[in-house]
């Protein structure tokens, strides 16, 4: 493999296993919050350990997450040193603000909220875990504006041979950053309900706490159902946005090869991606993709074909990672809304609270498929119709980063595998063993 293809593949090793950790810090730190407003407005110290309990699984992940995400940045200057000399003048900024306000703000806040119980008053606490969200989710939103830019350049001028800031705030009310930054974090909230679920499922089948389990499914439940729903509308706001402004992702997506309008939605289809053309096509629904595309069925939509060849995006995973990801989005309303209608029932379905348990890991690896879409989607541009990723990469031996490739992989197994073992095994001792 080459020194371009090397460096991608160590990237998305860093980012996908980083993103292992960043949802279910995003979106526990909303649930804990909840949590202890209800201890404070109601006095319930049921509510409190509650707190307490999924605040410790909050920290294993957020701790072992930091230690992946250090070297994501180090990367644009070994791997994508081009890059960086490119549009480090626009990025840059945008990173800098997210390491030197959010994650401080978020790491200092949770130090007093993970050491301040019964050192500081209730209230005071109550507002360190709630600056830990918005903190946390600030951080979020400076990362999805960086990638915005990528996906959608705004804010620029091309001087001195590089791209260099010429209005912030086109940067960041970018409309692609925007829709992505919602997307994400719904997704990661929903991600969190889910966790919560499973682990309270997992309990309830053993009839281990259940009084204390029982009170976070019924928690979780409705949330999950709102976010679930919400997810597919920030979805359908996203495509609209990646229709109208790259058109070749679109058409990826769909297996889509030759313009036409009133295009219709095939339910079953392989794409054929050397003959530019599709088998097992059937059972087309007319008109919906431009429908889904524009919000008009009679809509034109570009197809592969009027695109040059080596402008294209990769094909064959984008279509199957979207379509993957639509199907596990879904999946995630019937299971939210069957826990939400059995919330009530002194014990929900045995085979609900299984499947629960088991789907755990379906929104970590539905966010995975996202990514996926954006990132190899918007491909062979490392920004958008500005610059070629084969012209970002830093001039350096393919070797060394071979070298560094295996490096990052047995590094990161240990600590993902880390985070699996710790995290399963606090969550499985439950409140009582947690305390101890």
């Amino acid at each position: 493999m080459d020194v371009i293809m090397l460096s991608r593949l160590q990237f998305a090793v860093a980012v996908f296993f980083h993103f292992i950790f960043v949802p279910l810090t995003l979106g526990l730190s909303l649930l804990i919050a909840l949590m202890e407003t209800r201890y404070v407005m109601t006095g319930d110290e049921a509510w409190r350990k509650h707190a307490k309990f999924w605040g410790k699984l909050f920290l294993i992940n957020f701790t072992l997450g930091v230690v992946t995400g250090i070297t994501l940045e180090f990367q644009f200057g070994t791997n994508w040193s081009r890059y960086s000399e490119y549009v480090g003048d626009i990025f840059g900024s945008l990173l800098a603000i997210e390491a030197t306000v959010a994650f401080f703000l978020e790491s200092t806040f949770l130090a007093v909220w993970h050491f301040g119980w019964n050192r500081v008053g209730k209230k005071m606490h109550l507002l360190s875990i709630w600056l830990v969200v918005i903190a946390g989710n600030l951080s979020a939103l400076w990362i999805i504006l960086a990638n915005g830019f990528m996906q959608n350049p705004l804010g620029y001028v091309i001087r001195n041979g590089r791209a260099e800031l010429d209005n912030f705030l086109a940067v960041v009310t970018n409309p692609y950053a925007w829709g992505m930054y919602a997307h994400t974090l719904i997704s990661a909230w929903l991600l969190s309900c889910f966790f919560v679920l499973g682990v309270s499922s997992w309990h309830l089948l053993r009839k281990s706490h259940v009084e204390f389990f029982r009170r976070s499914f019924r928690m979780a439940a409705p949330i999950a159902l709102i976010l679930s729903l919400a997810l597919a509308l920030s979805g359908d706001i996203q495509g609209k946005n990646v229709a109208e402004l790259q058109p070749a992702k679109l058409a990826a997506m769909e297996a889509h090869w030759e313009t036409s309008s009133n295009v219709g939605f095939p339910m079953l289809l392989v794409p054929d991606e050397a003959n530019e053309t599709n088998s097992m096509e059937g059972l087309t629904i007319p008109g919906l993709m431009s429908w889904i595309a524009y919000g008009d069925s009679n809509a034109e939509i570009k197809g592969l074909k009027d695109f040059p060849k080596e402008d294209r995006p990769p094909v064959t995973p984008v279509f199957w990672s979207f379509r993957i990801m639509v199907a596990l989005g879904v999946i995630f309303i019937v299971l939210a809304a069957s826990a939400w209608l059995q919330r009530k029932r002194e014990m929900p379905c045995r085979g609900l609270m299984t499947t629960l348990v088991w789907s755990i890991p379906l929104p970590y690896i539905t966010i995975a498929l996202g990514w996926l879409v954006a990132e190899v989607g918007r491909q062979p541009w490392i920004v958008y119709n500005l610059m070629r990723t084969s012209d970002a990469v830093s001039p350096v031996p393919a070797d060394n980063v071979m070298f560094s490739l295996i490096a990052f992989i047995v590094v990161y197994g240990v600590l993902g595998l880390l985070d699996i073992f710790l995290l399963r095994k606090y969550a499985c001792k439950g409140p009582e063993g947690m305390e101890a």
